[in-house]
């Protein structure tokens, strides 16, 4: 099945902010390296030609077999080189070249669309393959941008705030490349291992003494009450547990076939803003309740 975008993005590419309108040489070796690993299955020119074919349709030009495995290597680096102007066209010849690749069930294996989104994320280019039916090419300036972490001192040890850092970026990762439903998953193992720090917290009523999510939060709601962090722990526990049901999101414990809702990467980019936001909120509230402790 093609690839899905405006047409008349054939002609005229759209800009995004940063002014990224071509595929840079870096981006065209990277591509030219997965035809290469691809081309190693089997007779290398015979891959060369194919992937040429299909870059001289993009080009609007005609396709001639080249005299040798080097020159048919060249003249797509050429014809490579030509769509990088209008990165759609460079990014659909590509795509559909290793979908034809991939049908034809002889054993053959060409990248897919979770890789090619890895190398325009490694790259910045800004455009994305959305995982549907039919997939379609979007640009990623058009997406709401994901919350940004605020400065604040941490509260938490330095390999503590490593952890949560590290899995932030994944987030930000998967849902760059498409990839909504795991970047849910891994913004929910996120607030999920966030809470834990709440574990051993002195509070008005007490020690905070659960050891998992539901548990930690019905503490720390319970020695809250009537101010705004209890509010925002009930937010998010119907989160989670909406995230969390397979009638739901169905991102946890699977999706019900039949009552859940299949997520798209709009859904996605919004349920990881708001797992972001409560977990920034979470960690200020850390912080203080870290330090009225510390005051008496």
């Amino acid at each position: 099945m093609g690839l899905k975008f405006p047409p008349e993005w054939r002609i005229n590419p759209p800009k995004s902010t940063s002014d990224c309108t071509e595929i840079d040489r870096n981006t065209i070796n990277d591509f030219m390296k997965l035809i290469r690993q691809t081309a190693s299955q089997g007779t290398p020119k015979l891959y060369f030609e194919h992937f040429k074919s299909y870059y001289c349709r993009s080009n609007g030009e005609s396709f001639y077999p080249s005299s040798s495995e080097s020159w048919a290597e060249t003249d797509l680096d050429t014809q490579m080189e030509i769509a990088s102007s209008n990165p759609p066209i460079f990014i659909e010849a590509f795509y559909n070249a290793c979908e034809a690749l991939n049908l034809k069930n002889d054993g053959t294996y060409a990248p897919d669309t979770k890789i090619i989104n890895k190398v325009l994320t490694e790259n910045n280019v800004e455009f994305y393959i959305e995982f549907s039916d039919p997939p379609e090419l979007r640009l990623r300036d058009n997406e709401a941008v994901l919350v940004e972490e605020p400065e604040m001192a941490p509260s938490l040890p330095s390999q503590a705030m490593e952890i949560l850092q590290k899995s932030l970026k994944r987030s930000d990762e998967l849902l760059r490349e498409g990839r909504g439903r795991e970047a849910i998953q891994e913004s929910l193992w996120l607030l999920e291992t966030m809470s834990t720090a709440f574990n051993g917290i002195e509070t008005e009523t007490g020690t905070i003494e659960g050891k998992y999510f539901n548990d930690i939060v019905k503490e720390l709601k319970r020695s809250n009450k009537g101010k705004t962090l209890n509010m925002v722990l009930g937010w998010v526990q119907g989160l989670h547990g909406y995230l969390s049901s397979p009638s739901g999101g169905g991102v946890r414990h699977g999706l019900d076939l039949k009552l859940g809702i299949d997520l798209n990467n709009n859904d996605a980019r919004l349920f990881c803003n708001l797992i972001r936001s409560y977990m920034f909120y979470l960690l200020s509230e850390h912080k203080r309740l870290c330090l009225d402790f510390a005051s008496f």
